[in-house]
């Protein structure tokens, strides 16, 4: 049965060899990719065909043969002719074919150029597992996302593993200093004063964590950075860290800040929700900035939470709401907070007291940074509209 295994697939065998030794590094992969997929799909439908051919036939099965090691090549059996495998001298290729998983290990310099992983996934393989481990759970994305969009077929943990080995090496490469995207200045966007403006961003959210056994655990702040250029599609950079918070995320986006040309951009505008310390941040870490703009959409948030609570009729509530933020947008955070504190709620349930309470507290802190009216005069952005479902989604399983 080997022997005509072999015999029928010794073809693809020297195509494939030949495919993988003649192409280099910037085509290995894609469609490459793809067609050394099929060769080995083919080989192992051949397998079968010959397997099913040999049961029709009434053979009966060989005890497996042990793993060949690097000194001892496959051997034959009694009245079976050797194999005559691809010769590494006539396609100029030489690696390795492991004929058991025991054989996995050793010194095989060419998985380096190849960009196979400790996994044993390509590089393609690699950033789509690790991309769709990102989106969401590691289950979800090995048996829905993986097989849906690229037919790739892995287990959950090696989604885990993968995606974890990934972050580890983005990891260390911030640490030391490099960036990621194309170096290069970017044409940055005018205000209204005709003045070139860049803006960044900083923002944390919390992130789920499960403990030892599917167990309860505490959850963690992830902190997310973003260097971004006003209605330019495709200018913006990210980036992202669970493990020291804005500790260690000032020098990372700094990097990718001067790596876009933001010293070139006369203005810095800075924009963030009222979380703790953001502002503090985006001040030491970029002192050119001129405003630190208290993010529209978490000032909104707070308003539609107040209207809630005042108007249990959802359409009351959401029509309310809007007649806040519509002033909020247009008359800035000190007419509105004047307005919250004339309401005199001290017959209103304990509820309303409380929601009527927190939107005081968080206006009154952070009111110096609702001069919407003015922003806007200038030309600038009051929201970000990017960096918080970017923050939820790519911290997930960071």
């Amino acid at each position: 049965m080997f022997a005509a295994l072999q015999q029928a697939a010794v073809d693809d065998l020297r195509e494939l060899a030949n495919r993988l030794a003649t192409k280099d590094d910037s085509n290995t992969f894609g469609a490459t990719e793809y067609t050394v997929r099929d060769i080995v799909l083919g080989i192992g439908a051949k397998a079968l065909q010959n397997a099913l051919e040999g049961r029709k036939k009434g053979g009966t099965t060989v005890p497996p043969r042990p793993a060949p090691t690097a000194a001892s090549p496959p051997s034959s059996t009694a009245g079976e002719p050797s194999p005559s495998w691809p010769s590494s001298a006539r396609c100029g290729w030489s690696g390795r074919i492991t004929c058991a998983s025991t054989a996995i290990a050793g010194h095989c310099p060419r998985d380096a150029e190849l960009g196979l992983t400790k996994g044993d996934l390509s590089r393609g393989a690699t950033e789509a597992v690790a991309l769709a481990g990102a989106l969401g759970s590691f289950a979800e994305a090995a048996t829905k996302i993986l097989p849906e969009l690229s037919g790739l077929r892995v287990s959950e943990s090696t989604v885990e593993r993968t995606t974890e080995r990934v972050g580890e090496d983005v990891g260390k490469r911030l640490r030391e200093g490099n960036t990621f995207g194309t170096a290069r200045d970017w044409e940055w966007s005018t205000d209204a004063e005709g003045r070139t403006v860049g803006y960044v961003s900083v923002d944390a959210t919390g992130v789920g964590m499960q403990g030892e056994n599917g167990g309860r655990a505490e959850g963690r702040m992830a902190s997310v950075g973003m260097v971004w250029n006003a209605n330019k599609p495709g200018h913006v950079r990210y980036v992202c860290g669970l493990t020291g918070g804005l500790g260690v995320l000032g020098q990372p986006l700094r990097n990718q800040a001067a790596q876009v040309g933001l010293d070139r951009a006369e203005r810095w505008v800075a924009i963030s929700d009222g979380g703790a310390g953001l502002e503090d941040f985006l001040r030491v870490q970029f002192p050119r900035v001129g405003a630190v703009i208290l993010d529209f959409y978490h000032a909104a948030e707070y308003l539609n939470a107040w209207a809630k609570a005042l108007h249990p009729d959802e359409r009351e509530a959401t029509d309310v709401a809007q007649t806040w933020c519509h002033r909020l947008k247009h008359e800035g955070g000190e007419a509105v907070l004047a307005d919250l504190k004339e309401i005199d709620v001290s017959s209103r349930t304990p509820t309303v007291q409380e929601a009527h309470r927190v939107v005081l507290v968080y206006f009154g802190n952070q009111v110096h940074r609702m001069d919407y009216p003015g922003y806007r005069a200038k030309g600038w952005l009051i929201g970000s509209g990017r960096s918080r479902p970017h923050a939820s989604r790519w911290s997930v399983n960071a």
